[in-house]
């Protein structure tokens, strides 16, 4: 997903609003998700967020998600977001962000099974080792 920060995004510094960084994010994170589970899906836990780098007006932020790990109706998608100069293409890091979304049947709006993650790449079986290990301490800080 690509933005452009307009000056409505922008804190007083001229920057974009963490919370408007984090809306995109949860956007963002949602399209990924239902397009696994094909299903409407809801937001149900957002892990840390730690801003790197600001964002100033004018920048275009360019973010990206994928679903890491697919439990019964829950699936972990993880959104990385970048600052991109328009004039060279250079890229700064400015959030990461691990989010939890769970299935709904469209009928009832209760919770339905999503298809499982089958991780092909290097990279996607280390994103699932990952997703993995955090789902676990996830359900552990529930008791």
């Amino acid at each position: 997903m690509t933005e452009i920060v307009f000056p409505n995004d922008a804190n007083p510094l001229g920057n974009a609003m963490g919370g408007r960084v984090m809306h995109w994010i949860d956007i963002c994170a949602a399209v990924a998700a239902g397009r696994h589970a094909r299903t409407p899906v809801v937001t149900a836990s957002v892990d840390n967020i730690d801003f790197h780098n600001p964002v100033p007006v004018g920048s275009t932020v360019v973010l990206l998600a994928s679903v890491n790990f697919a439990g019964r109706t829950s699936m972990e998608v993880g959104v990385k977001v970048w600052q991109e100069e328009r004039a060279t293409g250079a890229r700064k890091h400015v959030v990461s962000a691990y989010l939890t979304f769970v299935s709904l049947d469209p009928a009832n709006k209760t919770p339905r099974p999503v298809p499982p993650v089958l991780p092909e790449t290097p990279d996607e079986v280390r994103r699932f080792e990952a997703a993995k290990q955090r789902r676990a301490l996830r359900l552990q800080g529930r008791k």
